[in-house]
């Protein structure tokens, strides 16, 4: 199974990015994340969704600017990012989990993409 993650790119503090990710369809009942690792750092855990579109958990830097969501129908993944800031910088991925609903623990996720790197200028 391959996950493609798309929709990275620059942009301005303040502005938005929607990124989506496209999994295979034996990922529709998995639950999905998204995860991101900047420059020097290690990876953090961004967002997380069930298999159903429920459970939704976000990391407390990015709760109330971003909105994961997901069409099981396209089996795709949207990581909505608004009002981004400089330390939103950093290479997003999207992965797919063993269970069900999602979790924040990268150990939980089998499956990545490959990255989409995200700029925000100041």
């Amino acid at each position: 199974v391959q996950l493609q993650a798309s929709g990275g790119g620059l942009v301005h503090s303040g502005g938005s990015l929607r990124l989506s990710c496209v999994a295979g369809r034996t990922s529709s009942n998995n639950g999905m994340g998204w995860f991101r690792q900047a420059p020097g750092k290690e990876r953090e855990f961004v967002a997380t969704i069930a298999w159903n579109g429920g459970n939704i958990y976000y990391a407390d830097s990015v709760k109330g600017r971003f909105t994961i969501s997901r069409d099981r129908t396209k089996n795709t993944v949207y990581l909505q990012m608004n009002s981004l800031k400089p330390e939103d910088t950093a290479v997003y991925y999207c992965a797919a989990s063993r269970y069900a609903v999602g979790s924040s623990e990268a150990g939980h996720y089998t499956k990545w993409g490959q990255g989409t790197l995200v700029t925000v200028s100041s």
